[in-house]
């Protein structure tokens, strides 16, 4: 199902995971579908419609609950422009991963609003710490799921709560979690939710999903918006602006059709095996690579307990970046963050694959 792995071994779905037939094939239907008719735009919306669908199984929510953006970046800019922050405090992390706060520093030119970053503690956040940097006049508290840095994972049922303790909404960046574990945003009380499809959802870039709690979502006025934000796109109303019901009020203009067809497969071959059993897959690898590290003498960056991290290891290695190709001149697949090598399987590897692979990096750290 994954012809890449016939020459390498595919480690970096903390960046972006292997590609299987099942998108391929999608791939080929919107090619066939421009040459056989041209334009068929019921096909294609039904293909948006289905991905969207599709995603809201994944994570214990409505369709119309459910917007389609190009990226993270897109949906936390589109979030933002929808609220009134002038005079309010925004809480941000550390460890979120810069398009975050790049996107709040963006719209602080606009609006008068303070910005508190909670600090890590070897990458790590005690949940305690939330404490003291959210309050009553916080509006937003963002966090990562999981860390794009290291991999550890935060306690979101329980940030949910101390969030709504002081009447913040929370915000979560869920890139490196989704598709790796369940996620529940009813059941974990999550206002705002986003992520995008080529690392753990094994889809391609392009595409993001951006979940909006309905009852929120009724209150808000994006001023990023287009066409398929409206209730009626297809009256063409030039004059007249009528918000669509829910977080469809947040799609903009068409949609990235092609990625949505391969979002729409990946997500159904995602739901088909069932998110509890490579969750608890994923946990035996990491669990796996976990003690062979430490057997092998690396110097970690991750969690050293399952429990509190996800899929991906990260792994302090000097001059990452080179290591990174180094590793791939020899049919290895791994992602370099800063001073990282980050060691992230899916559902195709093996522990063999991850032995090989940290074989192959100690063998660099001997020669460096």
């Amino acid at each position: 199902m994954f012809p890449g792995l016939s020459n390498k071994v595919v480690l970096s779905s903390c960046s972006q995971s292997a590609i299987s037939t099942t998108v391929l094939n999608a791939i080929d239907a919107y090619k066939d579908s421009l040459l056989q008719y041209g334009m068929e735009w019921n096909l294609w919306m039904e293909k948006v419609e289905s991905a969207k669908v599709n995603f809201s199984k994944l994570i214990n929510c409505e369709p119309e609950e459910v917007a389609i953006l190009s990226s993270v970046s897109d949906c936390i800019s589109s979030l933002l422009h929808s609220l009134k922050l002038s005079g309010k405090e925004i809480c941000l992390t550390e460890l979120d991963f810069p398009c975050i706060g790049q996107a709040v520093l963006a719209q602080q030119t606009k609006q008068n609003f303070k910005i508190n970053y909670v600090p890590h503690q070897q990458y790590t956040i005690p949940i305690e710490s939330y404490d003291d940097y959210i309050n009553s006049n916080t509006i937003l508290t963002c966090v990562p799921h999981v860390s794009y840095y290291n991999g550890f994972k935060q306690d979101i049922k329980e940030l949910a709560r101390i969030s709504h303790q002081y009447g913040s909404l929370l915000f979560v960046d869920a890139y490196q979690s989704a598709g790796s574990m369940k996620i529940d945003v009813k059941e974990m009380n999550i206002d705002i939710l986003v992520t995008g499809m080529q690392k753990y959802l094994l889809g391609i870039p392009g595409i993001s999903f951006l979940y909006v709690k309905k009852e929120l979502a009724d209150q808000l006025a994006p001023s990023t918006i287009g066409w398929f934000g409206q209730e009626k796109p297809f009256d063409f109303n030039l004059k007249e602006l009528h918000y669509a019901q829910a977080t469809q009020r947040f799609n903009t203009g068409t949609p990235p059709v092609i990625n949505a067809y391969a979002a729409d497969a990946a997500l159904s071959l995602i739901n088909q095996i069932g998110i509890e059993k490579i969750e608890a897959y994923l946990n035996e690898l990491s669990a796996f690579t976990l003690d062979l590290t430490k057997e092998m003498g690396f110097e970690m960056a991750s969690p050293q307990v399952v429990s509190m991290k996800g899929p991906t290891t990260a792994i302090l290695v000097e001059n990452a970046s080179q290591v990174e190709k180094q590793m791939l001149n020899l049919g290895f697949v791994v992602s370099a963050r800063k001073d990282v090598i980050r060691i992230a399987p899916h559902i195709y590897n093996t522990k063999e694959d991850i032995k090989n692979a940290l074989t192959a990096l100690k063998g660099f750290q001997t020669q460096g």
